[in-house]
C-alpha cells in the first residue's frame, strides 16, 4: 500500500511540475501532420469498412478480457474485434416498431430523424450477458444481449422475448447525453426522465437496493445538466465509504448577472449505500453533494480566461485505486472566442473541497457565502456505516436536521482547482475545439510519461506530451496530428487500449482504429527519431521503431526529456551528412530562381550558407532575396551567384544540413538566342525524333548566324548540352512513367545522388520547348 501511495504521489508531482507555470507554456505546431490518405499509407490505421444504414456511432464499452469493442448507433449494436475492427464484426439490428415510430411522429418529433432507436448504453451484466438501453423513438427500452462465454464463440444476439422500460436508465431525446454505471446489479444513471427533457436526475434502479433519485425540479440540485462521466471511486478501505462520482455541466443559477458565467462545470458524488430518507427526502439521495470545477488561465495582460464548458473526462487509474487522476477537457462557453483546455485534478483536492464549508446564500444582496453556522451530525455527505458513522446502519437513520440541511445546501463553497491552478494544455486563437480526451501512461528509457490524445471537431487527433523545460517554463510538444476519418467529421468518442497499443475513434459517420505510434514517419535518421521525442519510439541502430521496455538494448537511443541528438546519436549524424547529395539547379542571368528547403519539423529554424571556392559563409547577397518557409527566392541572378548552397536546420540546439543545391548560372544572351523562334537549337540539343514539336514544312528556317556561333565558348556549349540532355532524359522518363510522384518519395530524394531539381523538371513539363517558365517570363519582361 505504501508503494501505491508513493507511485501516486510521484505521478501527481510530475503533473504538478507540468502545470506549475502555464503562463509560460510554449505551444508548438504538430511535428508531423498526416492527411487520412497519408495515414492509410502508413498501414497503422483501420477504418471500419462495413457500411449499413445507420449513424451516430458511439463507443459504449471496451472489454479488454474478451478483446471486444461494443458500439451503439442508430438502430444497431456492433461488436468488433479490438485487434482488427474489420475482422468478422457481429451486428445486431435493433429497430423500433413501425407502430411506435408512427406514434413518435404524431407527437411532432421526427423532423431530424429522432423517431428511431438510438443505442445509448451497454453495460456488462455478467460473464455471458450485457445490458443495453436505447431511446426507443422517445420511449426508452432496455434488454439483454447474449455474448457467449468467450469471443471465439462468435455469439452476439438479443435475448428473445425480453424488453423492459428504459425510463430512468436512458434519455428520451437522442440529443440529450446520459451516463450509466452498472455496479453490483444496481444501475446508476444520469438521464433526462421525461418526454419533454425537463426533468434531469441521477437515478438508481434495478438490483436489490431502493430506487432513489435527485430531488425533482429543484435547481439547487441540478439546473439543466449535461452529464459527462460517472465512476465508482472508493474513499477508504471501508466499503461502506464507497462513493459514486459523476461529472457534468449545468446552467448557472446566477446566469445573466454581470460577469457570472452562464455554464459551470461540476463534480458530484453520492454514497453507494444511500437508501434515501425516512420522513424527508424519501426515495431521494440524502448524501448528494456537488462542487464547481475551475479551469482557467491568466494571460500576459492579466485577463483571466475561463474554460467553463466541460466536454469530456478521463479518469486515469493508478496503483492506489482510491486516488486516480482526473483529466477534464473544457472549452470556452459561447461561439465568438474558440478556446480549449485540459485541466488535471487530484482526488485529494476534490475530497478536501467536499470536506470544506457549504455554500449558503445570505445577506441583503442574497450572495453566495460560506456557511458558518452549526453543521449537524452526521455531516451531510457522510455515508452510513462508514468510518465516521459506525453506529448508523442506514441513511433512513439520519436525523431530520441532517437531511434537511443537506436538502438546502447541496453545493460546496470552495471550487476544485486543478493541480497548481493551471491547465495542462491550452489552445486559443485556433479554428477548432477539442471534443474528446484519452490518456496513456508510457514507460520510456528515462521515465514514465503521460501522453494525451485529443480529438477535435474537425476530425483530427492530436498526440501531446507536456514537459517541464525549466522551473518557470513548460514545453508542450504536439508530436503529431492525424486525420482519422475519410470524410471530415467531429470526433464523438474515443477509447484507448494500452495493452494492444490501439486507439479507437468514432464520429457521426463511422469508426477508425489507429495505432498509438507511427515511428517511421519521423524520418530515417537517428537525429530525426531523437528530435521527435515520442516516448513510443526509439532509434534501434537502423531505423526509428517502436520502443518497449522489455526489449531494451544498448543500441536503442531515446531522449524524450531533452531530445538531444548530439548525445544520443553519436556516430550516426556524420553518416547522414555524408549520404546527403546535392541537387543541380540552373538559373539564367538576370532572372530569379527558387531554392527549396523544407525541414521535417515546423519547430526548426533555417539558415542558408553559400559555398564558393571551398569557403562557406552566411548568405549575404547585395541583390534582393526572399526567404519563405519552403526555401529562398534569389532575384536578379548573376554569375557570382553560382556555387553550392547549404540549407541548415536548427532544432533544440542541434544543427544539420537538410539540402545542398548546386546552382549553375546560364548566360542570358545564349539562352535568349537558343529559345528565340528565329533560331533553331543546336543539332545536339534537338529533341529525339517524334518527341518534339512538329515544324511547318512551308515555314522558312533561318540558320544561326556565324556571329552567334562564334560567341559560344566550349565550356558554355558543354553546359548547355548537359542542361538539354538532362531535360530530354527526364521528359522521356515522365512519358514512360506518367504516375505522379508522391510526397514521401520526394522527401526521400534528399538522400539520392545528384539530379536536376523537381521544380526545374515540373517547369520543363509545362513548357517543353523552353528552358523554364521562369526564364521565359523574364525574357518577355525584358523584351517588353
Amino acid at each position: 500500500m505504501d508503494s501505491a501511495k508513493t507511485a501516486t504521489r510521484a505521478l501527481l508531482l510530475l503533473l504538478g511540475l507540468c502545470v506549475c507555470s502555464t503562463s509560460g507554456l510554449q505551444q508548438s505546431a504538430p511535428r508531423i501532420r498526416l492527411s487520412f490518405k497519408e495515414l492509410l499509407d502508413t498501414r497503422a490505421v483501420r477504418p471500419f469498412s462495413f457500411s449499413f444504414n445507420t449513424s451516430d456511432y458511439r463507443i459504449l464499452l471496451m472489454d479488454q478480457d474478451q478483446g471486444r469493442l461494443y458500439l451503439g448507433s442508430r438502430e444497431y449494436l456492433v461488436a468488433l474485434d479490438m485487434h482488427n475492427v474489420n475482422k468478422e464484426p457481429l451486428i445486431i439490428h435493433w429497430p423500433t416498431s413501425d407502430k411506435r415510430r408512427g406514434e413518435c411522429r404524431m407527437t411532432g418529433k421526427g423532423g431530424q430523424g429522432e423517431c428511431a432507436n438510438f443505442v445509448r448504453m451497454i453495460e456488462p451484466w455478467n460473464r455471458t450477458h450485457l445490458y443495453t438501453c436505447g431511446t426507443g423513438a422517445y420511449q426508452p427500452i432496455c434488454t439483454f444481449i447474449n455474448r457467449g462465454w468467450k469471443a471465439e464463440d462468435y455469439v452476439f444476439r438479443l435475448v428473445p422475448g425480453f424488453t423492459e422500460s428504459g425510463k430512468g436508465k436512458c434519455s428520451y431525446d437522442p440529443s440529450q447525453e446520459n451516463i450509466a454505471a452498472l455496479i453490483d446489479g444496481n444501475l446508476y444513471a444520469g438521464v433526462h426522465v421525461d418526454f419533454m427533457g425537463t426533468d434531469a436526475a441521477l437515478f438508481r434502479t434495478m438490483g436489490g437496493r431502493t430506487t432513489v433519485r435527485t430531488e425533482q425540479y429543484d435547481s439547487k440540485w441540478l439546473n439543466e445538466p449535461v452529464f459527462i462521466q460517472i465512476q465508482q471511486i472508493p474513499d477508504s478501505a471501508e466499503r461502506n465509504d464507497d462513493k459514486l462520482y459523476f461529472f457534468f455541466r449545468e446552467k448557472s443559477l446566477d446566469a445573466g448577472g454581470g460577469a457570472s458565467p452562464s455554464v459551470l462545470a461540476r463534480v458530484g458524488r453520492v454514497c453507494l449505500n444511500d437508501e434515501g430518507g425516512q420522513k424527508s427526502l424519501v426515495n431521494r439521495w440524502t448524501t448528494f453533494l456537488k462542487a464547481r470545477l475551475v479551469c482557467s488561465v491568466i494571460g500576459d495582460d492579466g485577463v483571466e480566461t475561463l474554460f467553463d464548458e466541460l466536454r469530456d473526462v478521463f479518469i486515469q487509474t493508478t496503483q492506489d485505486e482510491r486516488n486516480p487522476v482526473v483529466y477534464a477537457l473544457f472549452i470556452t462557453a459561447g461561439s465568438v472566442f474558440k478556446g480549449s483546455a485540459v485541466c488535471v485534478y487530484s482526488m485529494a483536492d476534490i475530497r478536501n473541497v467536499f470536506n470544506g464549508p457549504f455554500s449558503h446564500k445570505h445577506g441583503h444582496n442574497y450572495q453566495w457565502t460560506a456557511y458558518t453556522g452549526k453543521i449537524p451530525y452526521p455531516r451531510p455527505g457522510t455515508c452510513p456505516g462508514g468510518t465516521f458513522t459506525p453506529g448508523i446502519r442506514t441513511s433512513k437513520d439520519f436525523s431530520d436536521e441532517a437531511v434537511n440541511f443537506m436538502r438546502a445546501h447541496p453545493l460546496m463553497y470552495h471550487p476544485v482547482y486543478p493541480i497548481h491552478r493551471r491547465p495542462l494544455v491550452v489552445r486559443t486563437g485556433v479554428d477548432y475545439r477539442f471534443t474528446a480526451l484519452v490518456v496513456d501512461q508510457v514507460d520510456a528509457v528515462d521515465a514514465r510519461y503521460e501522453v494525451l490524445f485529443l480529438g477535435t471537431d474537425r476530425g483530427t487527433v492530436q498526440k501531446v506530451i507536456v514537459l517541464p523545460k525549466d522551473p518557470s517554463t513548460m514545453e508542450e510538444l504536439t508530436l503529431e496530428e492525424v486525420e482519422v476519418f475519410r470524410t471530415r467529421a467531429a470526433v464523438k468518442t474515443m477509447r484507448i487500449s494500452s495493452k494492444r497499443q490501439q486507439l479507437y475513434v468514432s464520429s457521426e459517420a463511422g469508426l477508425t482504429q489507429v495505432s498509438l505510434h507511427r515511428c517511421g514517419v519521423y524520418g530515417r535518421a537517428c537525429s530525426d527519431c531523437c528530435l521527435a521525442r515520442d516516448p513510443y519510439c526509439a532509434w534501434d541502430g537502423e531505423s526509428c521503431s517502436a520502443f518497449t521496455p522489455a526489449t531494451k538494448r544498448r543500441s536503442r537511443r531515446q531522449d524524450v526529456k531533452h531530445g538531444d541528438p548530439l548525445r544520443q546519436c553519436r556516430g550516426f549524424n556524420a553518416k547522414v551528412e555524408n549520404r546527403l547529395r546535392e541537387t543541380v539547379q540552373f538559373g539564367v542571368e538576370g532572372s530569379s530562381t527558387f531554392l527549396e528547403c523544407q525541414p521535417r519539423s515546423p519547430q526548426a529554424t533555417v539558415k542558408w550558407l553559400y559555398q564558393r571556392e571551398g569557403r562557406r559563409k552566411a548568405l549575404n547577397r547585395d541583390r534582393e532575396y526572399l526567404k519563405t518557409p519552403h526555401g529562398i527566392l534569389l532575384k536578379s541572378l548573376s554569375q557570382s551567384d553560382a556555387g553550392l548552397y547549404h540549407c541548415l536546420a536548427t532544432e533544440n540546439n542541434f544543427k544539420h544540413t537538410v539540402a545542398r543545391v548546386l546552382l549553375r548560372i546560364l548566360d542570358r544572351d545564349i539562352v535568349l538566342a537558343l529559345t528565340s523562334p528565329d533560331n533553331d537549337p543546336m543539332t545536339s540539343n534537338s529533341p529525339p525524333t517524334g518527341r518534339g514539336r512538329q515544324h511547318d514544312p512551308k515555314q522558312q528556317r533561318v540558320p544561326p548566324t556565324p556571329p552567334f556561333t562564334d560567341t559560344l565558348s566550349q565550356p558554355e556549349i558543354r553546359l548547355i548540352h548537359q542542361y538539354c540532355q538532362s531535360y530530354w532524359e527526364q521528359l522521356r522518363h515522365k512519358q514512360q512513367q506518367p504516375k505522379r510522384t508522391s510526397r514521401r518519395h520526394t522527401e526521400s530524394q534528399e538522400q539520392e545522388p545528384k539530379r536536376t531539381s523537381r521544380r526545374h523538371t515540373e517547369s520543363q513539363e509545362q513548357e517543353p520547348k523552353r528552358i523554364s517558365r521562369r526564364h521565359t517570363e523574364n525574357q518577355e519582361t525584358q523584351g517588353g
